[in-house]
């Protein structure tokens, strides 16, 4: 198991926009930029082969983007070479951070100097939602994929563990960003349940208009 002292001060992030990965779930991304195929092979150099995912986050006076305060990092835990030459890889969601200043270097992608502290839960077990109502909450996510036309294997939702449930929901939903960063920065998964549902409510009264990712 990893301790909040194996994990190292300084990590190269990756800001993509909706992407979300949390805690001990895995994330599929398609690396194909020069920059960000430079960041996979550095990486992958490193014992811990960590790369950090970030909401981008516009700010005033600048002409690039800023970051949002706090993110996830997450273990290259597979990869694979495209023809093109592109990478098709897989993070495993460690822990999040505390964005503390980007780092100046030659690196074409981004680093940053980060603070693991009030996050030590992320590094446990599996976490429970001790007041989850699921037939409620299956009942909910029922009419949002009736509303928006989708399918879905209600045997395995009705069997996945509350935070494999909650979470992989949290991540597929095509949420903006920041929505996702709300899910993102929810202290615990009862939380982000909360968080989740009340999005949903929003989408099923028409406050959203965006679909669900296949």
């Amino acid at each position: 198991m990893i301790k909040p002292f194996d994990l190292p001060d300084i990590i190269p992030v990756f800001p993509l926009a909706g992407a979300l990965l949390l805690p001990r779930a895995r994330l599929p991304l398609n690396l194909f930029e020069p920059r960000y195929l430079q960041m996979f092979d550095d990486a992958l150099k490193t014992d811990d082969r960590l790369i950090g995912m970030v909401q981008p986050n516009e700010v005033e006076g600048r002409d690039d983007l800023g970051l949002h305060s706090i993110g996830c990092v997450g273990r290259i835990t597979q990869f694979s070479e495209t023809e093109g030459g592109s990478y098709m890889i897989t993070l495993g969601g460690v822990s999040r951070f505390r964005v503390l200043n980007e780092v100046e270097g030659f690196t074409p992608y981004r680093r940053c100097e980060v603070s693991w502290a009030g996050f030590e839960r992320d590094l446990g077990d599996v976490e429970n939602d001790l007041v989850f109502d699921r037939p409620a909450f299956l009942k909910k996510l029922n009419k949002f994929f009736e509303a928006k036309g989708l399918s879905a294997d209600w045997d395995t939702l009705d069997d996945a563990e509350d935070e494999l449930l909650i979470n992989s929901l949290s991540m597929m939903m095509d949420f903006d960003a920041e929505e996702k960063q709300a899910l993102l920065e929810a202290p615990c998964l009862s939380t982000r349940r909360e968080t989740l549902v009340t999005l949903i409510e929003y989408t099923l009264r028409g406050g959203l208009d965006g679909d669900m990712m296949q």
